[in-house]
């Protein structure tokens, strides 16, 4: 399997001669568990980056690195120095780059925080979730909200560019508790929020206590209304919602999230990473054994390749465009749609509108407030 950088426009290959993969790398550090690898694993992480690296020549700018998967704050402060100078071999952060890593609040040394400044790291993401520990315990999150207090007493000092992560919708936590924590969150020296709805995944503890009726979940009505207090009340207090869970202060929107949005190439590296050139998506083997042995004997770390077809490509368009403050313009929605198809698009949008789910302006589309709650729904719909 090749991964093929200049599947992408022809335009974006130039305007990044020694970049095809224009502005993202990952490595993802995903080893709970696994502690006794920590060093192997890092040996073949560095080594599968700088076989891909030996293909160029001269040097590639990027404008995000991001260090995801499992909790890369756990990584060893040795290991992330060394893999951090293997990057800096030939990899080169712009100047107004953006470096994030991953971190839980409970495995943070105030040690680390010069550590990561070193290794070029300029941007911390923080999975709060909640302040209440019962909840956090629910989770099998290894934090509790005196961690969090603690890291916040000290991180800014440090850094300035911060993103928190919160969960709307967790059971046991009331309207007004929610409400609570956002009004903490925002007097916290940080730039960026993502608010994620709660996702019951099949076959895991919280799903099958929903399913025994041993927990309750909020009802959809109590979300919403939330979802819109929490909306009105981060706008109040400078946070412009740009993207359906996503808030940013004027200037900090994320970048990293930017490149998936925007659907642009990024090579990830490490156990079970998924990259995209464009056309194609990748992904490292998931299997630590099998991964390592794959780089150990130089043999193709990727398990899995799919070329996105032409629907794929159109549906990730609007789904995209539409999360996004920016909406989604006609002429992209409309692309590639036969004549037939044309016109049913439109008939739905109307359809939409006069449901007060969609509106229109100049040349783009954006969901309305009602429709933000209900994207799914619209974009079933759309896609028919």
């Amino acid at each position: 399997m090749l991964y093929n950088p200049q599947s992408d426009t022809k335009s974006v290959y130039i305007h990044w001669p020694f970049c095809p993969y224009r502005c993202h790398f990952c490595p993802f550090v995903a080893l709970a568990g696994h502690d006794q690898f920590m060093e192997r694993y890092n040996k073949a992480l560095c080594r599968e980056i700088e076989g891909f690296l030996a293909t160029y020549e001269g040097s590639c700018e990027l404008d995000t690195i991001f260090l995801g998967g499992g909790t890369p704050s756990t990584y060893p402060d040795n290991l992330l120095l060394d893999m951090s100078g293997t990057l800096r071999k030939t990899l080169i952060l712009k100047e107004d780059g953006e470096f994030t890593i991953e971190i839980n609040p409970g495995t943070v040394k105030k040690e680390q925080l010069k550590v990561w400044r070193t290794a070029g790291i300029n941007r911390l993401s923080i999975g709060v979730q909640s302040l209440k520990d019962h909840v956090l315990q629910k989770l099998n999150r290894q934090q509790t909200a005196a961690d969090v207090y603690r890291l916040f007493s000290y991180v800014s000092d440090q850094f300035s560019n911060i993103s928190v992560d919160i969960i709307l919708g967790l059971p046991g936590v009331s309207d007004e508790e929610w409400k609570q924590l956002v009004r903490t969150v925002v007097t916290w020296p940080i730039t960026h929020l993502s608010v994620y709805f709660l996702t019951v995944h099949e076959n895991t503890q919280l799903y099958f206590k929903v399913q025994a009726n041993r927990m309750e979940l909020p009802s959809d009505d109590t979300m919403i209304d939330l979802y819109y207090w929490t909306i009105d009340y981060l706008q109040e207090h400078g946070f412009e919602q740009y993207e359906l869970s996503n808030f940013a202060k004027p200037g900090y929107e994320s970048k990293h999230n930017m490149v998936y949005w925007d659907r642009k190439p990024y090579k990830a590296f490490g156990l079970g990473a998924s990259s995209f050139d464009g056309k194609n998506r990748f992904q490292n083997e998931k299997s630590l054994m099998r991964y390592l042995e794959c780089v150990e004997k130089g043999t193709d770390t990727m398990t899995f390749c799919e070329t996105v077809t032409p629907e794929q490509v159109h549906l990730e368009k609007l789904m995209l465009g539409l999360r996004r403050r920016s909406g989604v313009k006609w002429a992209v929605a409309l692309e590639d749609l036969s004549e037939s198809k044309q016109q049913r698009f439109k008939g739905v949008v109307a359809s939409l509108k006069e449901r007060e789910l969609l509106r229109e302006h100049g040349d783009r589309l954006f969901l309305t407030r009602a429709g933000l709650v209900v994207e799914n729904e619209i974009l079933t719909q759309l896609a028919q």
